[in-house]
């Protein structure tokens, strides 16, 4: 008897939920609002760019910049999501990221890329762009489109060259001003051995390590020293652990902007289009701002640091280039002899 009875109101208790859910059906619901964010979050093509120096440098605010004027020009159809500090990857481990797909943009230093092409290491010659105009003319010409057209061979879009400046030389160990000075000591350098080539020739020991790894190298004591613009000197605090910092210009540190041809050929053309204006208009923004953020920070560092800052005498400067000019006969036929005349012409025009 209690069974049937609970069966009984088991079943009225369904009929009757049934029937007010049935009859909401009659009456008016609220409309729920059209988030158009939410479609265009569906349609929205995002992209990585990952890269290894701090985001108040002249590569971290043109990354910036470049994702800015993308999503301004698509109308937030195509994102740029910016990956500064090494935190995805380090600069050693970058290029191979973006063979993977792993990432989309990235800006490695034009040291860097001599591992997939020699001919980048002729950005790398002792004082080979004596002044902002020749660099930029040396990088905008034929020099520069030479070097991103190499990159093609292993499936790499390059896309445009990012100035940083010129690059200065910090020790613990006594004032740099003569080449003799670099005796005995060791120096953090970047992958390249066209720049190994300059100190091995100064009886200096280079180790070539990546960028993040030179705050601890130098913090330990692991080095006497390391080579970089202004700009990362003073973004990294480089300055905090060093005694001397010599204003050499002795050379060129850069950026060549790139993404894999796989991912390039993917886009339509209403892509590839928003991506190339941006990057011009960044490029050329970065042009007129990064020779003159490695000045300004200079001056900071002059203001608010301890460190001794010696700059080079023209016959200073003149010593060191003739300690350091016989790299160029050594790499002349791994880098191309052509080339390698290319930037002695360019570099004789502006001395």
């Amino acid at each position: 008897m209690k069974s049937t009875l609970g069966f009984i109101l088991l079943a009225g208790t369904v009929m009757i939920m049934a029937a007010i859910f049935g009859y909401q059906s009659l009456f008016p619901r609220e409309e729920i609002p059209y988030d158009d964010d939410q479609e265009g979050l569906k349609e929205q093509i995002v992209f990585k760019f990952s890269h290894v120096v701090a985001e108040n440098t002249p590569k971290g605010l043109a990354a910036q910049k470049f994702a800015e004027l993308v999503s301004e020009k698509s109308n937030g159809h195509i994102k740029i999501e910016v990956f500064p500090n090494g935190s995805l990857y380090s600069d050693i481990e970058e290029i191979n990221a973006l063979k993977d797909g792993q990432v989309h943009f990235i800006a490695p230093s034009t040291s860097k890329l001599g591992m997939l092409s020699p001919q980048w290491g002729v950005l790398d010659l002792p004082f080979a762009f004596p002044t902002r105009e020749a660099a930029l003319e040396g990088l905008n010409g034929d020099i520069g489109r030479q070097l991103l057209q190499s990159l093609q061979s292993d499936g790499i879009k390059g896309l445009a060259h990012w100035p940083n400046g010129f690059k200065q030389i910090t020790s613990n160990k006594g004032p740099i001003q003569n080449p003799e000075d670099m005796e005995g000591q060791s120096f953090r350098i970047m992958q390249s051995n066209v720049i190994e080539a300059q100190f091995n020739r100064l009886n200096a020991d280079a180790l070539q390590d990546s960028f993040n790894s030179t705050f601890q190298l130098l913090e330990e004591g692991k080095v006497d020293g390391e080579e970089n613009t202004i700009s990362n000197i003073y973004s990294k605090k480089f300055y905090n652990l060093q005694k001397h910092l010599t204003i050499s210009n002795h050379g060129y540190l850069g950026y060549a902007v790139m993404m894999s041809e796989k991912v390039w050929d993917e886009q339509t053309e209403e892509t590839k289009e928003i991506l190339l204006e941006s990057m011009q208009e960044t490029s050329a923004w970065n042009n007129r701002r990064a020779f003159a953020m490695n000045e300004e920070q200079l001056m900071t560092i002059k203001q608010n640091s301890s460190i001794q800052i010696h700059e080079l005498t023209d016959e200073q400067k003149q010593e060191w280039k003739t300690a350091l000019d016989p790299v160029y006969e050594e790499f002349s036929q791994e880098i191309g002899s052509k080339l390698v005349e290319e930037i002695k012409e360019l570099r004789a025009k502006y001395e």
